[in-house]
C-alpha cells in the first residue's frame, strides 16, 4: 500500500532516539484474515478515519539460547510483541521497535500475517519454504525496513502466497528470509524471488537461496543445506 511508504519520511522525523536496550524489542515491553472478517475490519478502520491494511500482521521476537537447538526450546522462546491492521498502527509499532543493530545475537525478529506462527510446523508454513538473503550487519537494517514496508503494503508479487518475513541477527552476519506457503509451486517461488530483488533493489552480487521447511525439519537448520540458488 502506497500510504505505508508515504508516511515513512514523517515517521523518521518522529523516531528520534529510538535505540532500546538489548533486553527488549519494544520500549516497554491457518490463513490470516478470511475475506468477511477482513472486510468488516477494514470498514471499522475506515469509519474511524484510519487507513486499513489488506492483512493484519503480528511482530514476534525470539531470543535464542546459544547451544540449544531443540524445536521445543525454540517455540517456547517465541514471544508476541504487537499486532496491527492499519497504516497508523504499523508506524506506532514500528517506531518503537529496537533497531537491528541494537539487538543481541542470536535473535530473530518476525513479521507474519495474523493467524500464522513463525514455525515450520504451522499449517500455513508446513508445505512452504523461504527465500534467504545474507547481509553484512552494517546494511541489514535498511534492507529489513524496505522488506517490511513491501510486505505490509502488499507490494510483493503473489502476496497471498506469502506468510511472513524474518530478520535473523547472527554473530558475523544478518539474514533476511521471506516465507511462502507452497514450495512446490515453482512459478510462484521464482516470481517471489524476482519481486524481492526488485523491491529491495538488490545488487547483482547478492545471492538468494531457497529452502523448503520440510528440509529444515529434517536437518534442524534454517539456513544450511539450501537447495536452490538464484
Amino acid at each position: 500500500m502506497e500510504s505505508v511508504a508515504a508516511e515513512k519520511k514523517q515517521s523518521e522525523s518522529n523516531n528520534g532516539d529510538s535505540t532500546n536496550t538489548a533486553h527488549s524489542v519494544l520500549d516497554s515491553s491457518s490463513l490470516s484474515d478470511n475475506s468477511s472478517e477482513a472486510l468488516e475490519r477494514q470498514a471499522r478502520d475506515l469509519k474511524a478515519g484510519l487507513h486499513p491494511l489488506k492483512h493484519k500482521f503480528v511482530f514476534w521476537y525470539t531470543r535464542r539460547t546459544p547451544g540449544v537447538r531443540s524445536q521445543a526450546s525454540y517455540e517456547d522462546n517465541i514471544k508476541k510483541i504487537v499486532d496491527f491492521s492499519t497504516v497508523e498502527g504499523f508506524w506506532v509499532s514500528y517506531c518503537h521497535l529496537a533497531r537491528p543493530a541494537s539487538l543481541p545475537s542470536p535473535t530473530d525478529l518476525h513479521l507474519f500475517k495474523e493467524g500464522i506462527r513463525p514455525l515450520w510446523e504451522d499449517s500455513a508454513n508446513c508445505n512452504g519454504g523461504k527465500w534467504i538473503i545474507r547481509f553484512k550487519k552494517v546494511v541489514s537494517g535498511r534492507f529489513w525496513e524496505d522488506l517490511v514496508l513491501a510486505l505490509v503494503g502488499d507490494q510483493l508479487d503473489y502476496g497471498d502466497n506469502i506468510c511472513g518475513a524474518v530478520l535473523s541477527i547472527r554473530f558475523n552476519e544478518d539474514i533476511l528470509s521471506v516465507w511462502n506457503r507452497n514450495a512446490s509451486d515453482h512459478q510462484a517461488v521464482m516470481a517471489l524471488r524476482d519481486s524481492i530483488k526488485r523491491h529491495l533493489k538488490l545488487p547483482h552480487s547478492y545471492v538468494m537461496e531457497y529452502k523448503a521447511h520440510d528440509a529444515s525439519l529434517r536437518d534442524n537448520s534454517s539456513y544450511r543445506n539450501t537447495w536452490l540458488r538464484g
